[in-house]
């Protein structure tokens, strides 16, 4: 199953962007043989100023034809990781072949594009940065792989 990552914003070098290739890559590796990866970034921007619904317009098009779609929202579903690793499997087992996540701006995801997702994920009731949302998405992507594979990275 290939994952994309639908994001508003470019991220430039820095200690986020280090933390989310570390993590992306590590999922690469141990997700292969899960069938899970490899993992795509998206970055849109919206140059004109148009909101939340140019984003969403901007995401639309970057998430691929068929995907799931997860939308990472505040007002989404609190999962732990072993129950996120859990749905990622399940995910894959259904025979997903594409699963999306898409992370708004800095105001969010617009109504009409979370609308359209199969599944919102809330990383808690605290609003976190866009970016730092991108770096937590990344570990715990990571982290399921290695919950799927009986490995020791995450303990409980």
């Amino acid at each position: 199953m290939r994952v994309h990552l639908c994001v508003v914003g470019r991220l430039r070098a820095g200690p986020e962007r280090e933390l989310i290739d570390d993590y992306l890559t590590r999922f690469d590796r141990s997700g292969r043989s899960l069938g899970l990866g490899p993992v795509s970034v998206h970055e849109v921007e919206d140059k004109k100023g148009g909101g939340m619904d140019a984003e969403a317009a901007l995401l639309a098009r970057a998430i691929p034809k068929g995907a799931l779609i997860c939308a990472l929202d505040e007002r989404g579903r609190v999962m732990s990781s072993p129950e996120f690793a859990t749905k990622l499997g399940g995910w894959r087992d259904q025979g997903c072949s594409d699963l999306a996540f898409v992370i708004g701006g800095a105001d969010g995801i617009a109504k009409s594009l979370r609308a359209q997702a199969d599944f919102k994920l809330s990383f808690g009731a605290m609003v976190w940065p866009h970016m730092l949302a991108r770096v937590m998405l990344s570990e715990q992507l990571y982290r399921a792989v290695t919950i799927l594979a009986g490995g020791p990275y995450h303990r409980v």
